[in-house]
């Protein structure tokens, strides 16, 4: 069985690329052949043998639009080499990917993993929902991460019947006790919300800030960068929280372990549909860590965290209903033991690595008999 996954951007940032990734070193680490092939942030594009069984095939991006890369050499790559593969599994939203499947004349199996609706594109959405649509009916199987969001998806309505949930799944993240320690130093005393993400606007971090008008034994750290870094900054100024907000840049990936280690809970306040899952929500519950998240209409992040089992969801766009979940979360130690142990129990449970990767080799298995 040979293997392709299709899809956006190396190196590695958000969740999309993420599962790409680690569905390529899974699948090659049991033996089966798989590459990944995508759109390079920046420089030509490379072809990198990652192991005997796993090549990642990148192509130089000419320049990048609506938050799709485009890459015009990835398609005639394709077009070239598609024949080698027995599934290509295509992961949406991509426009530069789904336009590489439909010129290849690709005739084997594909597996389409629909992480989330187009959203905030609707001017990109008009012109590609031609493409989509046949990318919908081209698929044998569509791959979505959460049941509520297989149900409630408008375009995936009219091919359900194809459809299979297989939630996304990480490795464990590994405890930094000594980083952790140095963390808690700069705060002692205090109580530590995190927030770990890019700064754009459906993330809803305005009102994680918002929020923060908490006890003085809180203080909310916030990881990330983007386009309303400093927007954030003058909500902090303008409410007087500077001691109570702590905006920590971009984190490198080697610190991220202390933080989660070192905070009590974690809180994803994001806005829209475009929120899907939540990645973090998962990362923050493999070290037993409770979530404070937003139910989102249309998304699966309120299914990722479960109600009253891994944490509490809350209305979206309501700071002081976030202020209220954090304090009910952290303020009793029996409760806030109580949802630590369900946080870890839910990872342990659904979200696990392993259990991604043997999800999409069934359905993978299945496609060829």
């Amino acid at each position: 069985m040979k293997v392709l996954q299709l899809g956006k951007f190396y190196p590695v940032r958000g969740g999309v690329e993420k599962v790409m990734y680690d569905l390529m070193t899974g699948l090659a680490s049991r033996g089966i052949d798989c590459d990944m092939m995508c759109a390079e942030s920046s420089g030509r594009g490379n072809k990198n043998r990652l192991s005997p069984h796993s090549r990642l095939l990148t192509y130089r991006t000419w320049v990048k639009a609506a938050a799709t890369t485009i890459s015009p050499s990835m398609p005639v790559s394709l077009r070239k080499i598609a024949g080698n593969y027995d599934i290509i599994h295509v992961h949406h939203p991509d426009p530069m990917a789904a336009l590489a499947l439909f010129v290849s004349g690709y005739k084997g199996k594909v597996v389409l993993h629909w992480h989330a609706d187009i959203v905030k594109q609707k001017k990109l959405l008009r012109f590609y929902l031609p493409l989509q649509s046949w990318l919908l009916k081209r698929a044998d199987a569509i791959v979505g991460t959460t049941e509520d969001y297989i149900k409630q998806s408008p375009y995936l309505e009219q091919v359900r019947h194809k459809t299979v949930c297989v939630p996304i799944g990480i490795s464990p993240i590994t405890p930094d006790e000594a980083g952790a320690a140095k963390i808690r130093a700069q705060y002692p005393g205090k109580k530590i919300v995190f927030f770990l993400g890019r700064l754009i606007a459906y993330k809803g971090v305005e009102h994680l800030v918002a929020a923060a008008q908490l006890p003085d034994n809180y203080v909310v750290l916030i990881g990330g960068e983007g386009a309303l870094e400093e927007v954030l900054k003058q909500q902090i100024a303008k409410l007087g929280l500077g001691e109570k907000v702590k905006m920590c840049g971009r984190i490198p990936d080697a610190d991220v372990p202390a933080y989660y280690t070192a905070c009590d809970l974690l809180c994803l306040p994001s806005v829209m549909q475009t929120e899907a899952f939540g990645i973090v929500q998962i990362e923050a519950m493999s070290l037993g860590k409770p979530v404070v998240a937003t139910r989102i209409p249309g998304s699966g992040t309120a299914w990722v965290n479960a109600h009253k089992e891994s944490g509490l969801n809350v209305k979206v766009r309501d700071s002081e209903a976030l202020a209220r979940a954090i304090k009910e979360i952290t303020e009793d130690p029996v409760k806030y033991a109580g949802y630590c142990a369900g946080a870890k129990n839910r990872f342990n449970r659904l979200f696990k690595l392993d259990s991604m990767i043997t999800g999409c080799e069934n359905i993978y298995r299945s496609l060829l008999k």
